[in-house]
């Protein structure tokens, strides 16, 4: 079924009876789906409007059906198109949302009543997150941005990691890609996926995050400096947003094990996203900041990114960017 493309049921019938019979014509074409003339006109139309028709070049007064590896393949492009523009503005949805929530946490203290309450400093972050992990009864979910992690934390972090994959507890955790290209941090993944836990990665994440068996969430502050601080939320509301959040980018990262993968002429997802911050005008330094890599890296993906866009400026290649389908449109 053609559905999912826009091709209603009695179109998609009629397009298939011009595939096996491009020779027939309207009045015969209707007769074998016994609808009236009038319906496959209509249907005609539509497939005209979806570029699956045309007038034939020997007799324009005959319309021909277009070889469906070209006219379906086109609309399966148009459709990946729109889906890595809704993605661009899911994402961008996303870092606002955490933005948000760390620039006015500081106005929840403790004992507010209101679901949310504010540590000051990582020894008071780190008790915390010690109370949670020994109460922790079924799942226990992490952001891990910063790319590569220390081998002092992947250290310090096993046996709390092992104490609870062996009690059950299902733990999934998504790092950035640029852990990929870390060993150490690799070995530390497969060590982790050895022993029942989920790990996925993804091109960016919009800060650290932890929640604990769906009613506790754990939030850095500061995305930038994670020693500042974290925000505890136990308000309902919040915390559905926060695991539609998790879920959401846990849909679309890339589980452990597997690589990444894209369509010939497409952006890779670390282009993607770098094309992403470059247009909401972030420096290099930050978008390093941002991917868990070096500034050495951003340029030289931006690099490639001008020669592949065949533009000469990061304006220009956001212009034919967003031409290409690559980056959402400015709101008509």
């Amino acid at each position: 079924m053609l559905s999912e493309l826009g091709i209603d049921a009695a179109t998609e019938a009629v397009y298939r009876t011009m595939l096996a019979r491009p020779e027939g014509g309207i009045a015969s074409w209707a007769k074998e789906l016994d609808l009236p003339e009038s319906d496959v006109r209509k249907a005609l139309d539509r497939l005209s409007g979806l570029a699956l028709v045309r007038r034939s070049t020997d007799d324009h007064t005959r319309i021909r059906p277009v070889n469906p590896l070209l006219g379906l393949e086109a609309l399966l492009a148009k459709e990946q198109a729109e889906l890595a523009a809704h993605q661009l503005r899911v994402e961008a949805s996303r870092a606002k949302v955490a933005e948000t929530m760390a620039q006015f946490a500081d106005r929840y203290a403790a004992g507010a009543g209101s679901g949310f309450q504010y540590l000051e400093g990582i020894d008071a972050v780190r008790d915390h997150i010690e109370i949670l992990t020994n109460q922790v009864q079924d799942e226990f979910l992490t952001f891990a941005p910063g790319g590569p992690q220390t081998q002092a934390n992947m250290a310090a972090s096993r046996p709390l990691n092992l104490s609870l994959l062996d009690r059950g507890i299902r733990m999934r955790t998504i790092y950035l890609d640029s852990i990929r290209r870390d060993q150490p941090t690799v070995s530390h993944a497969e060590w982790l996926v050895d022993h029942g836990a989920q790990i996925r990665t993804t091109p960016s994440l919009p800060n650290r995050l932890i929640v604990v068996d769906r009613r506790t969430a754990l939030i850095a502050t500061d995305s930038q400096n994670t020693r500042t601080g974290a925000v505890v939320v136990e308000n309902p509301g919040t915390l559905a947003l926060i695991i539609a959040l998790f879920e959401s980018v846990w849909q679309s990262a890339q589980p452990f094990g597997t690589r990444p993968e894209r369509e010939p002429e497409q952006l890779s997802a670390h282009q993607a996203e770098v094309l992403r911050l470059m247009a909401q005008g972030l420096t290099d330094d930050a978008i390093a900041h941002h991917l868990g890599v070096s500034t050495r890296t951003v340029r030289r993906t931006v690099s490639g990114l001008l020669i592949q866009l065949d533009a000469r400026s990061r304006f220009q290649a956001g212009v034919q960017a967003v031409q290409l389908g690559y980056l959402p449109g400015s709101p008509g």
